[in-house]
């Protein structure tokens, strides 16, 4: 979900990669570390920009079950932390999810990335000081211009 930014998005490669892995379980079964495997496809997944669009749902974003009680007090701050993510690419999001979320090391999202340790913590400084100067830019409101003001 933190990679995608979309509840619907995420299970949605989460079911495509687990019905791959399905498929191929007899091959992916015996490696050492099958689960690792299949989070790497997870992250490969996610980052290939060749995604089967044709096989999305368009789906209503409006609920209608208003008997519910609001919980956007609980959920404001891991909304704005996801939709700040969603600004990075790809790659820098990807280093931070699985370097805050998931709990791996550099080299373990090396070995999931297909880079190198160094590379991946270039992605996570960019990514880090990007969302640093998204979150200090204060936002400047647009004052009229001197001349403006005097004429009238």
């Amino acid at each position: 979900m933190v990679l995608t930014g979309d509840a619907r998005h995420a299970e949605e490669i989460v079911q495509d990669v687990l019905v791959r892995a399905c498929e191929q379980w007899d091959r992916i079964g015996e490696m050492a570390l099958p689960a690792a495997y299949v989070r790497r496809m997870v992250v490969n997944e996610f980052l290939s920009l060749k995604r089967r669009w044709a096989r999305i749902v368009p789906f209503d974003p409006i609920r209608h079950d208003a008997e519910r009680p609001d919980h956007a007090a609980e959920h404001a701050e891991r909304d704005a932390v996801v939709a700040e993510l969603a600004k990075l690419p790809r790659r820098q999001r990807a280093v931070l999810a699985l370097r805050y979320y998931d709990g791996r090391s550099d080299d373990q999202i090396a070995e999931i990335l297909g880079c190198t340790p160094g590379t991946v913590r270039g992605y996570a400084s960019r990514a880090l000081a990007t969302l640093r100067i998204e979150i200090r830019e204060p936002t400047v409101s647009t004052l009229p211009e001197e001349s403006q003001v005097e004429r009238s």
